[in-house]
């Protein structure tokens, strides 16, 4: 740390309680209060050095030379600064750090120290000594934290601006320029969240995070308008946060205090603000918890609304776990199904806006073939609320209205499959068997049941908890797609039916069979078992007594559980 000694008699002060005597042997003249503190000190060396005591000293003066007694109680940096002064102005020893040279230079220029009232004044030496401590990070921070208790005073002086522009400039540097390393935290990980920056970029977080919120919010504003990427800000803010907000951790973290509810509250409203602006540079876990965290806090409703739309921006990124977000308010249900919802239709919104849409082509077949490729944002969205409407549905306080509202608010086109929103139907409909037959009606309504996948008709096609139409319809397009399989081997046949396809094998004179006739074979099978499938159709409709024997004969499974869809990456059962 640097410093600067200034002086050379040794120490001419005593302290007898709050008051400070000088032990040179001379009778006092003046009598200083700073607070509660007295200096009981002599004229000229005071005169000499500042031109304010000079002023008060000849207003206060008496006719019968009696001590005259001065109130300091506005000087910046209270006594103790005020003792260094005094000490300097007695040419004692002193010692300027980082820790105390803004103070310093603030009660330097409030008592009109300059050179006007001697050589190498205190306004001028701090001055030099405050561009020293500019040139080194560690210094200016320190420097930069002591402005909390003389900030009027080191604004007008411009110390502030001066200091935070010095770091914000050091910040954006390379790191290996300053000696400085990547810093290391023990785990990586907060809240599930990586807090590692590559290329040492993270080196600045910790010191920036000693600071009061009006000054990291000046120093990451000056930081920001330099060009740094806004992910590194964001890290950023989101490290102050783990510091300063222990209701956002779910491990306790060690402070030396710990703020209130009240401060916690006013910091995270104020840290909102600060959040960088572009999509997806934040965590959506981090919002996430930043909002729930804001529930519990009861921030303002204006904060609140920003996280929401900042998720509702990115919900794709989002974690199924972190959207069951416990039910703050008045509402019997469980989660905040309400807040979800919000942001799935600021998700649509948005997407709309932009116009991304997923192909309405994708099949089946092709989400198993290429995975993730052909998953849009949208898509993945789908499979969220899909899970989500799962995790909620057997919450029995959750009224139908309300499931419909999230089911629906994901267009039709985001689905490739159905066999999410079916498993959360049939989710709801276990945990509210009440409900009466129109209402089952009703929310089969959600599901398009041309877009289930074998495994989930099949699963249908036995659920009985499922309305009688539902089944019907699941058996009538089950019928018409092994239809158009069977159109498409017709197509095939035709084409291999030739006459000339007879071959001999290996000179041994035997016949190959034609691929043609494996076709028909083939084509017969499967015209049969769709002439049984219409017979029992049939009989289903007029009595629901045969469906086991339905069941039988088509070699469906009967599974011991729900139906549950696989991996949220693919919609597909």
């Amino acid at each position: 740390m640097a410093f600067m000694r200034l002086g050379s008699k040794s120490e001419a002060f005593h302290r007898e309680g709050q008051t400070w005597l000088c032990t040179t042997g001379l009778v006092s003249d003046v009598t200083i209060e700073v607070g509660d503190m007295k200096f009981h000190l002599h004229k000229f060396p005071l005169l000499s050095r500042s031109g304010l005591l000079e002023r008060l000293i000849e207003e206060s003066s008496n006719d019968d030379g009696s001590a005259c007694v001065l109130t300091l109680d506005e000087i910046p940096g209270g006594g103790k600064t005020f003792e260094l002064i005094t000490k300097f102005c007695y040419g004692v020893k002193i010692e300027l750090t980082a820790l105390n040279v803004v103070a310093l230079r603030c009660a330097a220029d409030y008592l009109d120290m300059t050179d006007s009232y001697g050589e190498r004044n205190l306004v001028g030496t701090t001055e030099t000594f405050l561009n020293e401590v500019f040139s080194n990070w560690t210094d200016s921070i320190k420097a930069l934290q002591t402005c909390e208790e003389v900030t009027d005073h080191a604004e007008d002086l411009n110390i502030i601006s001066r200091c935070v522009d010095s770091l914000a400039s050091k910040a954006c540097a390379d790191p290996s320029l300053l000696g400085k390393k990547k810093y290391e935290d023990e785990t990586h990980l907060w809240n599930g969240i990586s807090m590692l920056q590559p290329n040492g970029e993270d080196w600045w977080f910790d010191d920036a995070s000693l600071l009061i919120l009006p000054l990291f919010k000046r120093l990451i504003t000056a930081i920001e308008s330099r060009g740094m990427k806004h992910e590194c800000i964001a890290m950023a803010v989101m490290y102050y946060t783990r510091k300063h907000i222990p209701l956002m951790n779910r491990e306790a973290i060690e402070t030396t205090t710990s703020p209130s509810e009240a401060e916690q509250k006013t910091t995270l409203e104020e840290i909102v603000e600060l959040l960088p602006n572009k999509k997806g540079v934040n965590p959506t876990k981090f919002l996430l918890r930043l909002l729930q965290t804001a529930m519990v806090l009861h921030t303002s409703q204006s904060s609140k609304e920003d996280l929401e739309t900042r998720i509702g921006n990115q919900l794709d990124q989002a974690a199924l776990v972190d959207l069951l977000i416990p039910n703050m308010g008045y509402s019997e249900t469980l989660y905040d199904v309400e807040c979800v919802l919000r942001m799935i239709e600021q998700f649509v919104s948005s997407t709309e806006q932009a116009g991304i849409v997923p192909s309405p082509s994708i099949t089946e077949g092709d989400l198993v073939k290429d995975g993730d490729d052909l998953l849009t944002p949208t898509t993945l969205v789908a499979t969220l609320v899909d899970g989500y409407l799962a995790e909620v549905a057997p919450d029995v306080n959750l009224k139908l209205a309300k499931f419909e509202a999230i089911a629906a608010a994901i267009p039709d086109y985001a689905r490739p499959l159905d066999d999410g929103v079916y498993h959360a139907i049939d989710v709801y409909l276990k945990a509210h068997a009440w409900i009466t037959d129109s209402e089952r009606e009703q929310i089969c309504r959600l599901m398009n049941c041309q877009k289930l996948s074998l495994e989930a008709s099949t699963h249908a096609a036995q659920n009985e908890r499922l309305p009688l139409r539902v089944i019907v319809q699941v058996l009538f397009f089950e019928q018409l797609r092994l239809r158009t399989s069977i159109s498409g081997w017709f197509f095939v046949s035709e084409n291999l039916d030739n006459p000339e396809l007879l071959h001999q094998s290996g000179g041994n004179g035997v016949l190959l069979k034609p691929r043609g006739e494996n076709v028909r074979e083939k084509v017969c099978e499967l015209e049969k078992e769709c002439m049984n499938m219409k017979e029992e159709l049939q009989k289903l409709v007029r009595s629901k007594r045969s469906w086991k024997n339905f069941t039988r004969k088509l070699n469906f499974k009967k599974k011991s559980e729900c139906f549950n869809p696989k991996d949220q990456a693919k919609p597909a059962i």
